[in-house]
């Protein structure tokens, strides 16, 4: 769970009252978070945040919001976003993004704070405030890279652009001689920690302003001149580039109000894509696009087990920060700007129980007794995690859902059996997998810095759409394993699948397949008492370029729940 530093005066500043230990304690519990310690004369209370949908808690300022309108304080207004058919002026702040970065890191996010010097305290909380919504929230800069320049040593337009990282050179933060993009990536501390994210692709993102002066090479660092801070600078520019344009969104709402906060004055920047994105080609940042959630009041009693009238249950909402209005019998909730974790009207029956206090509802002691065991198929799967483990395999642990483009585009084929999600919050998981070989070959994407072979597997559910079916779908118990190396081909998974059956007392029989993951003439099905219960081959030079892998790969999927039958 995140741990934040939060500095004592700021803090207490905002909330308008110190409290004491106690106090504080109870009051934390209103935003899921725990005092860890309060070290005297230290002025930092380290507290840990127990809730990992609520990036917007991960600063001092975030929190100290959070808690203020639960202690009766008016929900905060937030004049500088836009919205759909409302765009913010912008005048010459501009970010003009490069077609180049499609498939590298395509989305940008940006504003101007201007109107308070930065001062030590200040600088503390932006640095730390920054890694927090980067490292957690962004995924250790994967989805989320953010950067902080001097905007008043910049000239406007600014450039989003694919770069030649052999020719682009400049001198980056910590350093004082220029260095090549590519140089970075071996020389720069930064550049060895976040270089894995860029280095497969042949061009780097790069942000320049309209003099061809570097801001900030993301997701690696800034450069020493623009991009370095100093306390006394009052007019700052901030960037949060990465892969899914509604992630980038929220990341920039949140650091947004946090400034705002803090004191400063946000101005809009308009971001301009060469071709349409889910709103619009043109984009003023801050960007306001969360949708409301309705919310039945007899729905929420049923959950809570209590009973409550609109009114009360808006007011509940209301004390967390979200807007409501009162539709008969229904609650429609609309979420502050920086909040982009209501996805079902669940969200806003728990915002209903925290803002009424937990402590408010009556305990209930369990009814039936019953006795937990492992279930058979959770034990076969076991047996199978420790003979792949045998067979020099290392276990991967993967989420269920993820993105069409990964799922579907990567893998060549043509999505009929996958199951989408109606509601996604992002499109990294607008989808759920169908097959856990797209996880496989992510983390192989990943791993090129790693000594081979490469031996990797996961044992988990797969879904299968069926519209035939009850519930529109098929879930099963699969296994898939991957080898990559130089020489890794059809004969060494074949060997492994024999090895793995026999310990499992299943004789299987390959039939050859014809399948557009696989070189053709290099792929089979396996199957079992003449049912088909899996697939292996080499896998595609085409697929294998999709993801950015250069070493061969070969794979195997098996139905586990078919095997266990069979």
């Amino acid at each position: 769970m995140p741990k934040i530093d939060v500095n004592e005066q700021l803090f207490f500043q905002s909330l308008g009252k110190k409290f004491g230990k106690d106090e504080l304690e109870e009051l934390l519990v209103k935003a899921k978070a725990e005092l860890k310690e309060w070290p005297p004369q230290d002025g930092v209370l380290r507290i840990e945040l127990n809730d990992t949908n609520r990036p917007d808690l991960w600063s001092t300022m975030g929190l100290a919001r959070q808690l203020a309108i639960v202690l009766g304080g008016e929900i905060p207004s937030y004049p500088f976003f836009s919205r759909a058919g409302t765009m913010q002026k912008t005048a010459e702040r501009r970010v003009i993004v490069g077609a180049g970065l499609k498939e590298i890191r395509p989305f940008i996010a940006s504003f101007v704070a201007e109107g308070k010097a930065v001062t030590d305290a200040l600088l503390r909380e932006i640095i730390q405030s920054q890694e927090k919504l980067c490292g957690n929230f962004g995924r250790k800069r994967k989805t989320v890279a953010m950067g902080v320049s001097r905007a008043e040593l910049l000239s406007w337009p600014v450039h989003y652009d694919a770069a030649d990282p052999d020719a682009t050179k400049f001198v980056p933060l910590d350093f004082d001689k220029p260095l090549s993009m590519r140089q970075i990536l071996s020389e720069h501390p930064k550049g060895k920690e976040y270089g894995p994210l860029v280095s497969s692709f042949k061009k780097f993102p790069l942000l320049s302003d309209g003099k061809n002066q570097v801001l900030t090479f993301p997701p690696v660092i800034n450069s020493a001149l623009i991009g370095g801070v100093k306390p006394g600078d009052s007019r700052l520019f901030i960037d949060l580039t990465g892969p899914d344009l509604e992630i980038i969104l929220t990341a920039c709402a949140i650091a947004a109000c946090d400034f705002a906060d803090m004191g400063f004055q946000i101005l809009p920047v308009s971001v301009e894509y060469e071709t349409d994105t889910r709103y619009g080609r043109t984009i003023s940042t801050p960007y306001y696009f969360q949708k409301e959630t309705t919310l039945e009041i007899a729905d929420a009693e049923r959950k809570l087990g209590d009973s409550f009238s609109p009114e009360q249950a808006a007011a509940c909402i209301r004390k967390m920060g979200s807007a409501v209005r009162i539709d008969g019998t229904r609650l429609v909730v609309t979420p502050p700007e920086y909040r982009n974790d209501f996805i079902h009207p669940v969200d806003a029956i728990e915002e209903i129980m925290i803002g009424r206090g937990m402590q408010s509802f009556t305990p209930i002691m369990p009814r039936d007794f019953t006795v937990g065991r492992v279930s058979p198929m959770e034990e076969y799967g076991r047996k199978v995690r420790e003979i792949m483990v045998g067979l020099g395999y290392q276990e991967m642990i993967y989420g269920y859902l993820g993105s069409r483009r990964d799922v579907v585009e990567k893998m060549g084929i043509d999505g009929m059996e996958v199951l989408e999600i109606a509601n996604p919050m992002t499109e990294s998981f607008d989808v759920v997998r169908n097959s856990i070989l797209p996880n496989l070959l992510a983390s192989e994407a990943a791993s090129a810095h790693a000594v081979y072979p490469h031996r990797i597997f996961e044992v988990g559910k797969i879904v299968i759409r069926d519209p035939a079916a009850n519930e529109g779908s098929h879930t099963w118990d699969a296994l898939a394993f991957l080898v990559a190396d130089r020489e890794a081909g059809f004969n060494e998974v074949d060997a492994h699948v024999l090895a793995l059956l026999y310990y499992l007392s299943v004789e299987p029989k390959l039939v050859p397949a014809d399948d557009v993951r696989f070189i053709p003439g290099r792929a089979a099905t396996i199957t079992v008492a003449g049912k088909q219960v899996g697939i292996m081959g080499e896998v595609h030079p085409q697929c294998l370029a999709n993801w950015g892998i250069e070493m061969p790969c070969a794979v195997v999927e098996l139905r586990l729940d078919a095997l266990r039958g069979g």
